[in-house]
Formats: structure tokens, C-alpha cells, sequence
């Protein structure tokens, strides 16, 4: 059963905010796997039109199990955490006022309810639930989980990167075949961004479009994916699965040659990757943005 944190002396401390996720990981599992399991499946393959409606355009869908998922989240995870601050996409949709927080000082939450919601519509089980906790812009913990597989990626910064249990490795590309890179879709990118991944397109690399970006990075952690080159910002999509990334050995650049900050201002496309060098070689292949 879910039980508040007894004793939360200052939401400040980032010490008392990884004795938190020490001792209550196991509640924030349990309760993402209860926002899936009340919010999400029922409506997995069932949604009514009703229930599906359009944010900046056809491509930009939101549902009820999005809405209602990231409600269940803030209400629970707030009370589990005592003077946190959850910052979900919906709400961020709803108030954009509401993303400044990541930047604060307080311990963030970092929800994307339904991370692959257009697969999510169209029936495909490509999609899970992100949460990330983070501080003064340092992403201390993650929890992937996707409900149609029912399986639960995490991480902790410094203690490493599990799926189901099991450690994660990301390993090294094989060095024979071209490397496997997942981009941002034609779909939600302007001509500028699709002019900045460009470089992608060139021998010894495979460039696809991406589809939850959550999984993708889950896929790298596991070692199926080589890279991926994105092109936005928003931390819900990126928070959980770069510190999975981190703690099953890859690491992240921007075109900037620096790592990529969940507090925005980022010099994009950014790159997450199996291992350093291939993070330096795929940030060295996009072309810069203006």
C-alpha cells in the first residue's frame, strides 16, 4: 500500500530527496502501474471519438486516459512527496506557467501520462507512461513503464538502470553494420528541424522515424537501438529515458558538444546514444538549426 514519506524535513535537501527514492520507489511503481491499469488499458483499443481530441493540430492528439492518467499521477505522487511540484504535459498544454517549476528549486515530478499517444489511439502497444523526479534540473530518478507489456524500466542516478530487475547494458554499436538512429518524425517537425537532421541521411547510418520516444530510449538502454536525434525540448519526453540512457552506460550531446539539459536552452538536434563515441559521432552528423 502507498504510504506518505513520515518524516519530510526539507524538500530543499537533495540528500532527503534520495533517501526518498530509496525508500519509495516502490510506491511510485506501484502507483504508476495503478494510473495504467485504471486509466489507461480500459481504453486501450476501445476509445470512443468522444474520448480523443486535437491540441495544435491533427498530429498533436490528447485523450481521456492522458487527461485522467496525469491527474491520478499528480495526486498521488504530490502526496507522496510533501512540497513537490508535479509538472505533466496536459497541465503544462492547459498552463504553459506551470513548466517554470522544472527550473525551480523544489523536487519536480516529470509526467508524460501517455508518451505515444497517437500509437495509443490507433491501437498500437507502443506507448507507456514517463515519470521522472528531478532537482535543480538534475534528474535523480525515472520509471518507464509500458502497460501493454507490462514492463517497468528504472533508473537511479549513481545505481543504474533495470528492466523487470534485471540490469540494463547499453553497450557499443557493432562496429560492421551502419548505426540505427531514431529521429524526430516527419510528422511534428518543421522544415527547419527536418533541414537540421539532415546529416543523418549519409553512408553508415540508418535513420527511421521515431515513435514513443520513451521506448526508443528504453530500446538504446537494451542495446536494439544505436542513437536517436531529436529535435524539441519537452521534458516530459526526455527526462525518464535519458537517465536510463546515462545509467545503462550511453550518454547524450547537443549540437553544442553538451550534455542535454531538462531545464531548456538547448542547442538543437541533441543526440542520446549507446556509448560516448557514438554520441560524438552522430551530434558531429546534425547540422545546426539556424
Amino acid at each position: 500500500m502507498i504510504e506518505q514519506m513520515e518524516t519530510w524535513r526539507s524538500p530543499l535537501d537533495e540528500v532527503l530527496v534520495g533517501e526518498f527514492v530509496e525508500r519509495h520507489s516502490a510506491d511510485v511503481e506501484e502507483a504508476v502501474r495503478k494510473a495504467a491499469a485504471a486509466e489507461i488499458m480500459p481504453r486501450f483499443r476501445r476509445l470512443a471519438d468522444h474520448e480523443v481530441d486535437q491540441k495544435s493540430g491533427p498530429h498533436d492528439l490528447v485523450t481521456d486516459a492522458d487527461r485522467l492518467t496525469e491527474r491520478y499521477l499528480t495526486d498521488t505522487l504530490g502526496a507522496l512527496l510533501p512540497g513537490s511540484v508535479v509538472v505533466g504535459e496536459e497541465a503544462v498544454h492547459a498552463d504553459p506557467a506551470v513548466y517554470e517549476a522544472i527550473r525551480g528549486e523544489a523536487p519536480v515530478w516529470i509526467v508524460d501520462p501517455v508518451d505515444g499517444t497517437r500509437q495509443f489511439v490507433h491501437g498500437d502497444p507502443g506507448f507507456c507512461t514517463l515519470v521522472a523526479l528531478a532537482r535543480g534540473g538534475v534528474v535523480l530518478a525515472s520509471w518507464t513503464y509500458a502497460p501493454a507489456h507490462d514492463r517497468l524500466a528504472t533508473a537511479v542516478r549513481g545505481r543504474g538502470a533495470f528492466l523487470d530487475g534485471e540490469p540494463l547494458r547499453s553497450g557499443t554499436p557493432d562496429p560492421h553494420r551502419a548505426l540505427r538512429v531514431a529521429t524526430s518524425h516527419p510528422d511534428y517537425t518543421t522544415d527547419e528541424q527536418k533541414r537540421a537532421l539532415l546529416g543523418l541521411w549519409t553512408d553508415g547510418v540508418e535513420p527511421r522515424a521515431c515513435g514513443s520516444a520513451g521506448l526508443e530510449y528504453l530500446a538504446i538502454a537494451r542495446g536494439e537501438l544505436d542513437a536517436t536525434a531529436f529535435s524539441w525540448e519537452a521534458a516530459w519526453d526526455h527526462a525518464a529515458g535519458l537517465l536510463l540512457v546515462e545509467e545503462a552506460g550511453g550518454a547524450h550531446l547537443t549540437t553544442a558538444g553538451e550534455p542535454f539539459r531538462v531545464t531548456g536552452g538547448n542547442a538543437l538536434p541533441f543526440t542520446a546514444a549507446r556509448d560516448a563515441a557514438t554520441a560524438r559521432r552522430v551530434a558531429g552528423l546534425l547540422t545546426p538549426s539556424h
